[in-house]
């Protein structure tokens, strides 16, 4: 009799214990925890050379001695040009050269033509904000200006002003727009005073 009551305990306290042995599951390991990595910062660099082409719409008021207006026209301009800048950061300056040809008539109040501007060269100098792919400058500079006048052909140096915006669309391939305004005053001793407003637009290559 005992031995079946301390076989009994025996097997009663067993149990569980095999129960435990051969039930129990250790828990996984937490996965590890996922980091974002952030993005690596796109660099942009306005330093170097560059040559494009460009097509303006042009706006040209001829004024005489008095200040009256003597003759206006509008028409196109188109060219090619190219410069240097270098990127501060934040800053960029930099220097342009332009070329380009004009197809202007100039017409007085009557309608009746009084000459065309032909040509219109710039050199200046820019400077303006590294926007990342973009750069907003202002600029200025010396306009050399064509021009037929009363038959005669003409030229004279005078200055333009202006803005622009340029966008990088590669790293090599930029376009942008500007506006300018030009002023030639006695127009290579004509008594006359030209004045030229230009919007283009332009595509140019990064080397």
């Amino acid at each position: 009799m005992r031995h079946a009551l301390l076989a009994g305990t025996v097997a009663l306290i067993a149990s569980p214990m095999a129960a435990m042995a051969g039930g129990y599951v250790e828990p996984a390991a937490p996965a590890p925890a996922v980091v974002p990595v952030a993005p690596a910062p796109v660099g942009y660099d306005w330093s170097g050379f560059y040559g494009g082409v460009q097509l303006e719409y042009g706006d040209v008021q001829v004024d005489d001695a008095a200040g009256a207006s003597a003759g206006e026209g509008t028409g196109a301009l188109y060219g090619v040009f190219g410069g240097y800048r270098y990127d501060f950061g934040d800053f960029v300056i930099g220097g342009e050269l332009d070329l380009n040809l004009a197809d202007i008539d100039i017409d007085d109040a009557a309608g009746a033509n009084i000459g065309s501007l032909d040509a219109v060269h710039r050199l200046g100098v820019e400077a303006g904000w590294d926007a990342g792919p973009a750069l907003i400058y202002g600029t200025v500079g010396v306009a050399q200006g064509y021009a037929t006048l009363s038959g005669v052909e003409r030229n004279d140096t005078g200055y333009f002003y202006g803005a622009g915006v340029d966008y990088l669309l590669t790293d090599q391939i930029v376009i942008g727009a500007e506006v300018l305004q030009h002023e030639f005053d006695d127009f290579d001793g004509s008594t006359l005073d030209v004045s030229a407003t230009t919007f283009g637009i332009n595509a140019a290559f990064r080397f």
